[in-house]
């Protein structure tokens, strides 16, 4: 698979204006990234622009705390979708993990999963804060839920994603689930990295810098 069909193109920021999503899009049909991924309130702009390519529009649930109620998910998932997202990624609910709640977790994931209704769904664990048994935890709950993909990072906590965590969500998930590797991938090096460990697709907001061989020092 060639390199831009790895890499989600990103523009998450707060700040983030109307004339910066157009370049975006502008980018991603140039370059043929498999998405741009944006704010929901982004999305029904990015799927006329993008519509009758194949670079589909990714939007983010629960971004970037988790800490919304599944139900808000699940409308917030529905909302995207009907607006032409074609990939969703959610944020886990952290909080619920860290204190053991699998249950919470599990019936989050799957509120998203259902509400997704098919559409690619891929879980951000926010591995920056998590030990190792819970990324693990977090990955088999994804799974266990029917989620497409298992996700690092959102990009805007403490860290982001490293080949060790790839590396660790890609054994616990298996070989056929989608690992998403995001946060800090600024390099053709670093996404080189993060596909040996096992990352299937890639979140960068420097894909047009890593094309053309260059790093970058933006986050996300």
């Amino acid at each position: 698979m060639e390199l831009a069909k790895y890499i989600d193109h990103t523009l998450l920021k707060a700040d983030a204006t109307t004339s910066q999503i157009d370049t975006l899009v502008a980018e991603a049909k140039e370059h043929g990234f498999m998405s741009v991924c944006v704010n929901p309130t982004h999305v029904k702009r990015c799927a006329a622009a993008l519509a009758g390519t194949d670079v589909l529009v990714c939007t983010v649930i629960g971004f970037p705390l988790g800490a919304t109620t599944s139900a808000v998910k699940a409308f917030e998932t529905k909302d995207a979708i009907h607006n032409g997202a074609g990939e969703v990624d959610m944020v886990i609910n952290i909080g619920a993990l860290k204190e053991g709640n699998d249950d919470l977790v599990l019936e989050d994931i799957k509120a998203v999963v259902e509400a997704a209704a098919g559409v690619t769904t891929k879980v951000i664990i926010e591995t920056s804060l998590l030990n190792d048994d819970e990324k693990r935890r977090a990955s088999s709950l994804a799974k266990q839920a029917g989620a497409t993909f298992v996700k690092t990072s959102t990009g805007f906590s403490t860290g982001g994603a490293t080949v060790e965590d790839v590396k660790l969500m890609r054994e616990t998930v298996g070989p056929d689930m989608g690992v998403k590797a995001s946060g800090g991938v600024r390099s053709t090096e670093d996404v080189d990295a993060m596909i040996a460990a096992g990352a299937t697709r890639i979140g960068a907001s420097a894909g047009v810098q890593i094309l053309q061989g260059k790093t970058t020092d933006g986050n996300y």
